[in-house]
Formats: C-alpha cells, sequence, structure tokens
C-alpha cells in the first residue's frame, strides 16, 4: 500500500468516525428531548442538521477520489465501499433524529398519554445499538456486529406493539389522536435507526471478513430463538 493511499484511508477513517459521532450526539438530544420533554434540545438538533449533510457529501467526495486516483482492491476496496454506505446509513440517521426532534417538540407542549408503553426499553436498545454500532466500526469487531444484528426484532416487536396499544387508544379516546400520532411517528423513526444500525454493524462483517450477511438469520446470535 502507498503511503499516500494510507493517508487517504486514514483522512476518511478520521471523517467518518467524525461523522457517527455528530450523528450520535444528535440522536441522544433527539432522545431526552423526547422522554424527558425538553424543547430547547430538540431545537439544537434541528439546527445542526447542516453539518451532518456537509460531511456527508465531504465523505463521499474523499471516497471517490481514492477510487479514481489509487484504484484499491481487496481489504482497501471493501473498506471504501463500507465507509460509503455507512456514510449514507449516518446521514439517514441524521435526518431521522431531526423528525423525532419535531416530534417532541409538540409532544412536550402535550398533555402526555397515559398509556402503558415499552418506549424507554425501546429508547435504550435503540440508543445501545447505535453505540455499538459506532464502536463495532471504530474497532473493526465483527462479534460486537453481529450481536448488534440479533437486537433489532426486539425493537420491531416494541414498536408493533406501540402501535397497537395507541391504535386503541384513538380509538377510544379521539381527543388523544394528534399526540398518538406523533408518538407513533417518533417511534417509527426510532425503529429506523435501529434498522441503520443494523446496516452499519453488516457493513462492518463486510469490511472485516468479505461476507455479505444481510438477510442471512443463521449469522445472528440468537435471532433464529
Amino acid at each position: 500500500m502507498s503511503k499516500h493511499l494510507l493517508r487517504d484511508l486514514e483522512n476518511v477513517k478520521k471523517k467518518i468516525l467524525g461523522m457517527g459521532a455528530m450523528v450520535e450526539e444528535a440522536t441522544n438530544k433527539a432522545i431526552t428531548a423526547l422522554v424527558d420533554r425538553r424543547p430547547e434540545l430538540a431545537q439544537e438538533v434541528m439546527a445542526g442538521d447542516d453539518k451532518i449533510d456537509e460531511l456527508e457529501v465531504a465523505i463521499e467526495e474523499e471516497c471517490l477520489k481514492i477510487l479514481a486516483l489509487h484504484q484499491p482492491v481487496a481489504t482497501d476496496l471493501r473498506f471504501i465501499i463500507a465507509v460509503m454506505k455507512v456514510n449514507n446509513d449516518l446521514e439517514r440517521m441524521g435526518d431521522l433524529a431531526i423528525n423525532i426532534a419535531e416530534r417532541s417538540a409538540y409532544l412536550s407542549t402535550h398533555e402526555p398519554i397515559e398509556v402503558p408503553l415499552e418506549f424507554d426499553r425501546m429508547v435504550e436498545t435503540v440508543r445501545c445499538m447505535l453505540r455499538d454500532s459506532l464502536d463495532a466500526l471504530v474497532n473493526l469487531d465483527t462479534a460486537l456486529a453481529r450481536k448488534i444484528c440479533a437486537q433489532d426484532d426486539a425493537v420491531d416487536a416494541i414498536n408493533s406493539e406501540m402501535f397497537r396499544v395507541l391504535q386503541d387508544v384513538m380509538y377510544q379516546e379521539p381527543k388523544t389522536i394528534k399526540r398518538a400520532v406523533h408518538t407513533l411517528s417518533a417511534s417509527r423513526h426510532l425503529e429506523r435507526i435501529a434498522d441503520l444500525a443494523t446496516n452499519i454493524a453488516e457493513d462492518v462483517v463486510f469490511m472485516v471478513e468479505g461476507e455479505v450477511i444481510r438477510h442471512h438469520l443463521e449469522d445472528y446470535p440468537g435471532a433464529a430463538d
């Protein structure tokens, strides 16, 4: 590997990790704004979206430059492909954090819906999946990546149960409809963040092992239990 390629790969790695940190911070602020009813945090998230978008474009341009100038192969090529996919997923996570912040800005000004929801467990699981996906990326930890993939079904199940519960509430108390719709929307955005964290974990496995595990449940420990 030439020193120029090595330098450019390290630069891309630093940028994608920096973007991951920005998206994790935005997501955590959006979740806190939602759970703790803090509209000022929601505003901070919405104000920071342009920086994430700009970095996403810069990383994509850097990857394309490396492909054109160095024509990497094998592990280096897999790294660039994975970074481009992770870059896109992180930008989408940033957009979803904005969406959650918007929902929280509305919900914080209205009375909460008093129904039993597993929102706290969903929030904590999504936070862990996002954090662990970035840790797996930093450390090229395929064992952790596969563990993340196995957690996605739990988030999907909570999201489905929330839809069922809130649908019943809307039928019984029509005055809650708007609040319930905003809550369901936030839940759906959280579920999508979990999906994207899973995508990142799958890309880590591809980057390190050259194996595509998407759609292969047998590769996720515990997923088929």
